[in-house]
C-alpha cells in the first residue's frame, strides 16, 4: 500500500461501518438499520446524509407499508466510483474497470513477456486503462485507485517487487510511482496469486472463508484467505510455495533434479521439459495443455506425476491451515483431471482425517478475470473498509 496525493479511504469509519452493511446489495430503511446497528435514528439519519452527499449510497424505493406512509429505502450505489484493475502474469495482461461491488465493467486482454521489463508492460497497462477509461465516459474524480498484480514477490507495505524470479528487471522497480504519472491516485500492488484468491472467493465462494488458491503456470504460488481475511505475512511474502522442497516418500519416489523444489517439477516449463526428453514437442504450459487433449498416456501420467508432486506440499499446507476449499487456477489448470486427481491422491493419503472431513478440492472458476476482479477488490476494501489496512471479504 502507498499513499497519494488523494486519500484513498472514501469515508470516515463511522459512516463505513453502516455502509458496510449496505455493501451486501440488500437496500434497507433506516429502522431496519437502527435494529441491526443498535445506533440512534438521529445518528443513522447523519450517516446516511454523509454518505450519499458522497454517492455511495442513494435511493431504492418505499418499503411495505404497515399503515401511514411506507418507509423509503437505502442501496449501495455501487456505480459512484470506478477502479482501474491490471492483472499481469509472466504471459498474459489483462486491464480492467470495475465498479465497487468489483464487477468489471470493461476489459482487455494480450499475451505479452513479463521479462520485457516493467517500463514497456506498464505502458501497455496504462495506455489501455486511459483509453478504456475515456471509452467509458466516467470523469476524472470518479476513479478511486488503481489495483495492480505482478507474478513474483512483493512487499505489500510500498508496492515494490522484491527479487521476482521469473521478472527480470523488476526488482524495486516503484510501480505505484510509475503509474501516478499517469493516475494521480492510491496505487495498491500485489502477487498476482493473493488476487486471484480474492477474486475466486468473491465470485465464486463467498461464503468460503478459508480457503487456499493455488496458481500452477509458468511459477506456482498460493493465496491464502483464512478467518475471511487474505493473509500476506509479516511482509508479502506469504504463500511462496514454488520454492518449497518437495517431500518425496513412498508414494511419489524421488525424481527429478536433486534437492528438487515444486516450481522444478510442477510449473508448466517443468513438465514441457519433461516431456520434451520422452520425445514429445513442448516448451511452454500451452504446448502441455494442448498434448494433453489429445489423450497421450505419457502426457497424462506425467500431469498426474505433477499433480502428486503437488499434492505433497499441499497436504502440509492442510495440516497447517486447515482450509475447506482449495481451488486450483493457473494455465497448468486447464491440462484435465489428471492434475487434481493426483493432487487428491496424496493431499488424502497425508492430511489428517480432521483436516480433510470436509475439504474440497477443485478447478479455478473465475476465468480470465479472476486477477482482475481481485486487483479491484484490494483497491474497494482499502477505501471502503474502516479498517482498511486489514482486508476482510468484500461480499458480508
Amino acid at each position: 500500500m502507498t499513499d497519494s496525493a488523494r486519500d484513498s479511504v472514501l469515508v470516515a469509519a463511522d459512516a463505513a461501518e453502516l455502509l458496510a452493511i449496505l455493501r451486501d446489495g440488500i437496500p434497507r430503511t433506516r429502522a431496519q438499520l437502527a435494529e441491526l446497528t443498535g445506533m440512534a435514528r438521529s445518528t443513522i439519519a447523519s450517516r446516511i446524509d454523509t454518505l450519499t452527499a458522497a454517492g455511495l449510497v442513494a435511493p431504492a424505493g418505499d418499503d411495505v407499508s404497515s399503515g401511514g406512509r411506507p418507509p423509503s429505502r437505502i442501496r449501495f450505489n455501487p456505480e459512484s466510483r470506478v477502479v482501474v484493475a491490471i492483472d499481469l502474469g509472466a504471459t498474459h495482461g489483462v486491464v480492467a474497470l470495475a465498479d465497487l461491488a468489483g464487477n468489471i465493467t470493461a476489459s482487455e486482454s494480450r499475451r505479452l513477456d513479463i521479462a520485457d521489463g516493467p517500463q514497456p508492460v506498464l505502458d501497455w497497462a496504462m495506455e489501455t486503462a486511459s483509453e478504456l477509461y475515456v471509452a467509458s465516459g466516467r470523469e476524472p474524480e470518479e476513479l478511486i485507485g488503481v489495483g495492480v498484480g505482478v507474478p513474483g514477490p512483493v512487499e505489500h507495505s510500498t508496492g515494490l517487487p522484491v527479487n521476482p524470479p521469473i521478472m527480470p528487471g523488476w526488482d524495486r522497480f516503484d510501480i505505484p510511482a510509475y503509474i501516478r504519472r499517469v493516475f494521480d491516485v492510491p496505487v495498491l500492488v500485489d502477487n498476482d496469486v493473493n488476487l486471484l484468491a480474492l477474486g475466486e472467493q468473491a465470485l465464486m465462494w463467498p461464503e468460503e472463508t478459508d480457503l487456499l488458491f493455488i496458481k500452477v503456470a509458468t511459477g506456482v504460488g498460493a493465496g491464502i484467505i483464512s478467518g475471511g481475511r487474505l493473509q500476506r505475512g509479516a511482509l508479502g511474502s506469504a504463500g511462496d510455495l514454488g520454492h518449497v522442497r518437495v517431500p518425496f516418500g513412498s508414494d511419489t519416489p524421488s525424481h527429478g533434479e536433486q534437492d528438487a523444489d515444486l516450481e522444478s517439477l510442477v510449473s508448466g516449463p517443468a513438465i514441457a521439459r519433461a516431456l520434451s526428453e520422452a520425445g514429445l514437442a513442448a516448451e511452454t504450459s500451452d504446448d502441455v495443455v494442448a498434448l494433453a487433449r489429445t489423450g497421450n498416456p505419457a502426457v497424462q501420467n506425467a500431469i498426474r506425476q505433477a499433480g502428486r508432486d503437488l499434492g505433497a506440499v499441499v497436504a502440509t499446507c492442510v495440516n497447517l491451515l486447515n482450509p475447506s476449499m482449495i481451488v486450483v487456477g493457473g494455465s497448468l489448470s486447464r491440462v484435465g483431471e489428471q492434475l487434481l486427481a493426483g493432487m487428491r491422491e496424496v493431499v488424502y493419503q497425508r492430511s489428517t482425517p480432521l483436516a480433510t472431513q470436509h475439504l474440497t478440492i477443485t478447478q479455478s472458476r473465475s476465468g480470465e478475470t479472476g486477477g482482475a476482479i481481485g486487483a479491484a477488490i484490494m483497491v474497494i476494501q482499502r477505501a471502503l473498509d474502516p479498517d482498511a489496512g486489514t482486508p476482510r471479504s468484500l461480499f458480508r
